[in-house]
C-alpha cells in the first residue's frame, strides 16, 4: 500500500463528491487533511468527522476560489495548523451542460470560468508557491477537454485553460522534484450533475454508449489515480495528463 504518513494534503471542493472521496482516501493513507468547502458546511463537517474517526488531522476552510484573497487565505490557514504543503488538488468546480453555445449568457461564462479557471489558476499558482519540494500539485480536468460535446462550451472551455498550465508549471517548478499532472474524468455517477439518480437521462444514455466499459466512472476510480499521482509512484511522471474514462471515445 502507498503511504502518505507526514503529508499534509489540501483538496479544494472536498466537501462532497470527487474531493471528499480523494481527501478520505489520503486520509486512509496517513496524510493529514485540508478540507475546503464554499457554502455546504454541514457536508464538510461530516467529512472532517470521516477522516477524524480514521485518527487523523484535519481542518476545514471555509473559501471561494473564485476570489484570489479567499484562495490565500485557505493555504494561509492550512499552513498555519500543519505548518507545511505537500499534495495541493485543484478540485472545485462547478458543471454546465445542454447548453448550446447560441444560449448561454454572459453571466454564465462568468460564473463558470470564475470558478472553474481563475479558481483553479490561482490554487495552482499559491500551490506552487506553498508546496514542499518533491511535492504534488494535481488538477482535476473534464473529459470534455479532450473529447468536445455539444451543450458543453463554456465548461469544457473552462477546464482546458488550466490545463495548458499544468503543461507550463511542470517545467517551471520540476526543478524542486514537485510534479505537476491533471486528471481527467469521465462522467462520473453518484457525483456533480450525476449526483441524483435518473438525472439527464438523455446524455447518460450517450455517454454510456461511447464507453466500451457500459459504465459512467465512480469517484474510486477517480481516488484511484489520484493516489498515485499523490505517492512515490508517479515521483518521474510530471506534466501528465491522464484519461480516466473506460477507454471512451467521446
Amino acid at each position: 500500500m502507498n503511504s502518505l504518513k507526514n503529508k499534509v494534503a489540501l483538496i479544494t471542493g472536498s466537501a462532497r463528491g470527487l474531493g471528499k472521496a480523494i481527501a478520505e482516501r489520503y486520509a486512509a493513507l496517513g496524510a493529514n487533511i485540508v478540507i475546503n468547502y464554499s457554502r455546504d458546511k454541514a457536508s464538510a463537517d461530516q467529512v472532517v468527522s470521516n477522516i477524524k474517526a480514521m485518527g487523523i488531522e484535519v481542518i476545514a476552510v471555509q473559501a471561494d476560489v473564485s476570489k484570489v484573497s479567499d484562495i490565500e487565505r485557505l493555504f494561509s490557514e492550512a499552513k498555519n495548523a500543519f505548518g507545511k504543503i505537500d499534495i495541493v488538488v485543484a478540485n472545485a468546480g462547478i458543471e454546465l451542460v445542454e447548453t448550446p453555445v447560441v444560449s448561454f449568457t454572459e453571466q454564465q461564462f462568468d460564473h463558470i470560468f470564475g470558478i472553474n479557471t481563475k479558481g483553479a489558476y490561482f490554487t495552482m499558482q499559491q500551490a506552487a508557491r506553498n508546496v514542499e519540494d518533491n511535492g504534488r500539485i494535481i488538477y482535476i480536468a473534464s473529459s470534455t477537454t479532450s473529447f468536445p460535446v455539444p451543450g458543453m462550451a463554456v465548461y469544457g472551455g473552462s477546464k482546458t485553460t488550466p490545463r495548458y498550465l499544468v503543461d507550463i508549471l511542470s517545467k517551471e517548478i520540476g526543478h524542486r522534484g514537485v510534479t505537476v499532472n491533471t486528471i481527467i474524468p469521465f462522467a462520473v455517477d453518484h457525483s456533480g450533475i450525476f449526483a441524483e439518480p435518473g438525472s439527464y437521462p438523455e446524455l447518460r444514455k450517450q455517454l454510456l454508449e461511447s464507453c466500451p466499459m457500459e459504465r459512467l466512472a465512480e469517484v474510486e476510480d477517480v481516488a484511484n489515480v489520484a493516489e498515485f499521482f499523490a505517492s512515490d509512484l508517479s515521483s518521474f511522471v510530471n506534466g501528465q495528463h491522464l484519461l480516466v474514462n473506460g477507454g471512451a471515445t467521446n
